[in-house]
């Protein structure tokens, strides 16, 4: 089984109080593990808090001055549950190790003095477990992302489908529409209104113009609802670079940025790499927030734009990250859950729908990239957008056949390891 494991992927952590007792342990281990050591349960919880995330087994000591080895694991299972516990006792202390054992405070137990090839199983076996237990985490995290992706995926993509489809039929109609009103000002001076009985010609005038905006307004939300939603049918060939067309979209919405009182700052490094995509639809994403950002935010506010490169990593090719970053007045949990709903409206414009950003995440989706949201109340709004820098050579999704023979061999793994084996 040893083969399967890369025992150093995390490190030991030993804490005991005597010094002579962590050298001799990282001498006997330390060519095969990576050790970490602590003389006291107080600088042992220390490193935890700094390197936790690195750490895949803590053994500590009984007796230590201070806070006792059982008390000192039972804090670290409640701070960190996931690292396996291995308590170091001396034999009459082997009834407070098998009641810790009992009530789940520790994996095992080991008396002092240790035999070095009875331990050493016993890290590996502990390393082993986990490592199972850190890869079936991992594996249901994927799963369950994967899932709430396509249950959002389905929902956006169904309801962009029908608007695309709507489009065509509703801005026929609106050419009717508008073509009235651009006669109406001549045809009601032709016919000689007398408009004292009805309205101030400045009140037609404002009027006129009124629905002539909500016109272009309509017109231009169906406009980004059709290009977003439509699907590319051949490989995406330009090769886009992203502080490019950021600059374009924040210059052309200058005027309106300095109107709303916004600064727009654009921090994506030189050497950011482009990527392979449509580039007027990645211009227009970036001025779909920037749209979406100038309706949310009151005067004073600020836009970040950041980006930096992501290395190719567990089933994903090299990406590029960015980061949409406003310091306004955030949003609410629930508004956070909706944000990529067409019927989305803001609490403080209601006549704002989240047209705009919808069309972004089929941007970002036929991208074959992600899109999401970190919001709070009062502490400003953040859009993650990961887009891989070769849509075209996307690995495929694991399939449902994978998916369960991967986990029933770790499952495999994980009885074994259970049952001593």
């Amino acid at each position: 089984m040893n083969g399967q494991f890369d025992y150093r992927k995390c490190a030991i952590l030993y804490v005991d109080d005597e010094e002579k007792s962590l050298k001799m342990f990282s001498q006997a281990f330390g060519a095969e593990f990576r050790i970490l050591t602590a003389p006291s349960a107080a600088e042992g919880f220390q490193v935890l808090e700094q390197r936790h995330e690195e750490i895949g087994l803590l053994m500590s000591d009984q007796r230590m001055p201070g806070e006792k080895g059982v008390r000192f694991l039972e804090r670290t299972r409640q701070a960190y549950p996931h690292i396996i516990r291995v308590l170091a006792t001396a034999y009459a202390d082997v009834d407070a190790a098998i009641d810790a054992v009992n009530t789940g405070a520790i994996y095992k137990y080991v008396t002092k003095p240790w035999e070095i090839v009875d331990l050493q199983q016993t890290l590996r076996r502990g390393l082993e477990f986990f490592l199972v237990q850190q890869e079936r985490d991992q594996l249901l995290r994927e799963r369950l992302t994967a899932l709430h992706q396509m249950m959002i995926a389905d929902r956006v993509i169904g309801l962009g489908i029908m608007a695309a489809g709507l489009s065509h039929h509703i801005r026929n109609s609106l050419v009717a529409v508008r073509t009235f009103l651009d006669l109406a000002p001549s045809k009601l001076q032709q016919e000689r209104v007398n408009m004292d009985q009805l309205q101030s010609p400045a009140y037609w005038r404002g009027f006129y113009d009124q629905v002539q905006a909500q016109l272009r307004r309509i017109t231009g939300m169906l406009s980004d609802l059709g290009m977003a939603s439509h699907q590319p049918l051949s490989p995406l060939e330009d090769c886009v670079r992203l502080q490019e067309v950021a600059v374009q979209a924040v210059e052309q919405a200058r005027e309106a940025l300095e109107t709303n009182g916004i600064e727009a700052v654009i921090e994506l490094p030189a050497d950011l790499p482009a990527l392979r995509g449509d580039e007027t639809k990645l211009r227009r994403l970036f001025e779909l927030l920037i749209k979406d950002e100038l309706v949310s935010l009151p005067a004073g506010s600020r836009l970040a734009i950041r980006g930096r490169a992501l290395p190719a990593a567990r089933g994903q090719q090299e990406a590029v990250l960015l980061e949409v970053e406003d310091n306004g007045p955030g949003l609410s949990p629930e508004a956070v859950r909706s944000v990529f709903d067409p019927f989305f409206t803001r609490v403080d414009n209601p006549q704002e729908l989240g047209i705009s950003l919808m069309a972004c995440y089929f941007i970002v989706h036929h991208h074959g990239g992600s899109i999401e949201v970190k919001s709070a109340e009062g502490k400003g709004t953040t859009f993650l957008i990961n887009l891989p820098l070769n849509p075209n050579a996307q690995a495929p999704a694991l399939s449902e056949q994978d998916f369960v023979g991967k986990a029933l061999l770790n499952n495999e793994l994980w009885e074994r390891l259970l049952a001593g084996k």
